[in-house]
């Protein structure tokens, strides 16, 4: 790989030269490098999996930037040599994580983070028989991190169920047992 400067001559060449050569433009800076070939290697599982993952999420990409209001908050999460498309993709492609969950009395608290914003905590509450007590959406405190839900009772056996979804709808669920 090099970086072409203040060369007259490739200043407005992009693309392939003769399947030797690739030029392209990134950053500002022109760069010539080898041409590279299609791999010999069958792709894995794990392979063909990202690349499912990344096609669902560049469709995500097209139809989000629709929206004039989502298209300008990704836009402000662009970096130099980003743009909203990249910063849309890049959030359809992970999901949200769940970091904590702590109980104060019968109130839910939900420590959830996403590199860009976690749209939506839901929190379910089943008693000792797996039967569902009660359901709802936990409300944002505020330090943005923090989610709480105030639950009628936590039944002693039971679990509660939290599921924190990002903006393209990837889900996180998270599960714990009640002592």
């Amino acid at each position: 790989m090099a970086i072409v400067k203040d060369n007259i001559l490739l200043q407005l060449v992009r693309g392939s030269l003769g399947g030797q050569l690739t030029i392209y433009e990134r950053n500002g800076q022109i760069i010539m490098a080898k041409k590279r070939g299609p791999s010999k290697n069958k792709p894995s599982k794990k392979q063909l999996e990202a690349r499912y993952k990344l096609r669902v999420a560049a469709a995500y990409a097209k139809v989000i930037l629709e929206d004039p209001e989502l298209k300008a908050y990704y836009k402000s999460k662009a970096g130099p040599g980003q743009n909203a498309y990249n910063m849309a993709v890049k959030d359809a492609y992970r999901s949200p994580e769940v970091q904590g969950i702590v109980f104060e009395d019968t109130t839910v608290v939900v420590t959830a983070k996403d590199e860009f914003r976690v749209a939506e905590v839901q929190v379910k509450v089943f008693d000792a028989a797996g039967e569902l007590q009660e359901r709802g959406m936990a409300v944002l405190g505020r330090n943005g991190v923090d989610w709480y839900y105030k639950a009628g009772m936590l039944p002693v056996g039971g679990k509660v169920v939290i599921v924190a979804v990002d903006l393209p709808g990837n889900e996180t669920v998270r599960e714990v047992r009640l002592e």
